[in-house]
C-alpha cells in the first residue's frame, strides 16, 4: 500500500516538474504577446462600445460616456436610414462590383509579381524591382488623388500629350465611363507591392527539392509554375482571399473620396458605401445613423467570411481558415 501511494506521490510530483518548466519555457513568449495584446484590446476591442450608438439617437454632451448613458435609445430607425435612401443599392452594388474585381486581381497580379521576382537570378535587381514595386503602397490618396488631377485635369498631361494632337479633347472628371477602369487600376498599382512581397515570402519557404526533382525528370520552367508552385502557394492565395470577402461591403474611404475629387457628376460610378455614409453623416450630423451603417457593414462582412469558409472547408479542409 505505501508503495502505490508512494508511486502515485511520485506521478504527482512529476506532472507538477512538467507543467512549472512548459510555464517557464512559455512564460517569456507570453510577455512578448502582453504588448500586443493590449494595443489590441485597446485599438480593437474597447471602440466595440461605440456600437451602443447604433441604436441610439446620439448627441454629444460633455463626454463620451456621459453621451452615451443620456442618449435616446430608438432601437432599430437609425437603419432604415440606409434603406430609406434611393441610391443605396447603386451604392451597394459599386462596392461589391469594385471588391470583386480587386478580389480577382489580387489573386493573380500580385502571384504573378512574386513568382517573376523570385526566378531572378540576381539579387540586387530582385531587390531593386521589389522595392520599386513596394514604393507606391507608402503613397497616401491625398497625394495620389493629385497626381491623377495632374493627369486627367482638362490640361492635363494626358490631354495635352496624348489626346489633343491626336484631335481628341476628353473632359475625365465628367466621363463616369472612364472612372471604374481608373479606379481599378489605382487600386492595384498601390496594393501589388504589398501583396506580392507577402506571396515572396511564402515561396521562400517552399524547399528547393522539389525543383531539384523536377528538373532532374526534364520538367519544364513553366511546368514547374503550374505543377508546384501555385499548388503549394495556393493555402496563401485563399487566405488573403477569403479575408478580402470579409470586407466585400466595405472600400477604400482614401480611394473613392480624394481620387475623384468628389465630383458629384461621378456619384453614379464612384460613390460607395463608406463614402455615402460619410456624406449623409456630415449632412445630418447623425453618429447614430453612421454606427448603424458601419454594424450593418461589419455583420453582412461577418456572414460573408463564415459562408466562403464553410465552403473552402469542404473543398479543402486544410486551406479553411477556421
Amino acid at each position: 500500500m505505501s508503495t502505490e501511494l508512494t508511486a502515485g506521490a511520485q506521478t504527482q510530483i512529476s506532472g507538477k516538474k512538467k507543467k512549472i518548466k512548459k510555464t517557464s519555457v512559455t512564460l517569456p513568449f507570453l510577455a512578448m504577446l502582453t504588448p500586443g495584446l493590449v494595443i489590441l484590446l485597446v485599438n480593437n476591442y474597447l471602440p466595440m462600445l461605440g456600437t451602443i450608438m447604433a441604436f441610439q439617437q446620439y448627441r454629444f454632451q460633455n463626454n463620451f460616456i456621459y453621451s452615451i448613458l443620456n442618449s435616446q435609445w430608438v432601437g432599430l430607425k437609425n437603419v432604415e436610414f440606409l434603406f430609406r435612401n434611393s441610391t443605396l443599392w447603386e451604392n451597394m452594388r459599386n462596392t461589391i462590383a469594385y471588391n470583386l474585381a480587386f478580389i480577382a486581381l489580387g489573386m493573380v497580379i500580385p502571384v504573378a509579381f512574386a513568382i517573376a521576382l523570385n526566378e531572378l537570378w540576381r539579387p540586387r535587381l530582385a531587390k531593386f524591382y521589389q522595392t520599386m514595386y513596394f514604393l507606391p503602397y507608402f503613397l497616401s490618396w491625398v497625394v495620389v488623388s493629385y497626381l491623377v488631377f495632374a493627369l486627367f485635369q482638362t490640361n492635363g498631361a494626358v490631354n495635352t500629350m496624348i489626346l489633343k494632337p491626336l484631335g481628341i479633347d476628353v473632359k475625365w472628371y465628367n466621363t463616369r465611363n472612364a472612372w471604374p477602369p481608373i479606379l481599378i487600376i489605382l487600386q492595384s498599382w498601390k496594393y501589388t507591392g504589398y501583396n506580392a512581397v507577402i506571396y515572396l515570402a511564402a515561396l521562400s519557404g517552399i524547399s528547393t527539392e522539389y525543383y531539384e526533382a523536377a528538373m532532374i525528370d526534364g520538367v519544364s520552367k513553366r511546368q514547374q509554375i503550374w505543377y508546384i508552385t501555385l499548388p503549394l502557394l495556393r493555402p496563401v492565395i485563399i487566405m488573403l482571399s477569403l479575408l478580402a470577402v470579409g470586407r466585400i461591403f466595405n472600400s477604400d474611404f482614401g480611394l473613392f473620396y480624394n481620387v475623384p475629387m468628389g465630383r458629384s457628376a461621378l456619384y453614379p460610378v464612384t460613390e460607395v458605401l463608406d463614402t455615402f455614409i460619410y456624406r449623409a453623416m456630415r449632412r445630418a450630423n447623425e453618429f447614430g445613423m453612421a454606427t448603424a451603417s458601419s454594424l450593418f457593414q461589419s455583420v453582412i462582412g461577418f456572414i460573408t467570411v463564415v459562408s466562403a469558409n464553410l465552403a473552402v472547408r469542404k473543398i479543402d479542409p486544410e486551406s479553411a481558415l477556421f
